[in-house]
């Protein structure tokens, strides 16, 4: 009986990481569309300043 516990338990960690992995990467992925423009932007303009 103990032992099945611990397995319940197990599984029921494993999907808690999962489901906070996931949040994770959909913030991630927010945040990069978000910004993504001004990176760029950001990344002309220091190639263009040390092109010069």
């Amino acid at each position: 009986m103990l032992y099945s516990l611990r397995q319940d338990q197990e599984g029921q960690g494993l999907t808690e990481y999962a489901i906070i992995l996931a949040l994770v990467a959909v913030v991630v992925v927010a945040i990069l569309v978000i910004l993504g423009p001004q990176v760029a932007n950001l990344y002309s303009r220091v190639t263009n300043g040390l092109n010069r």
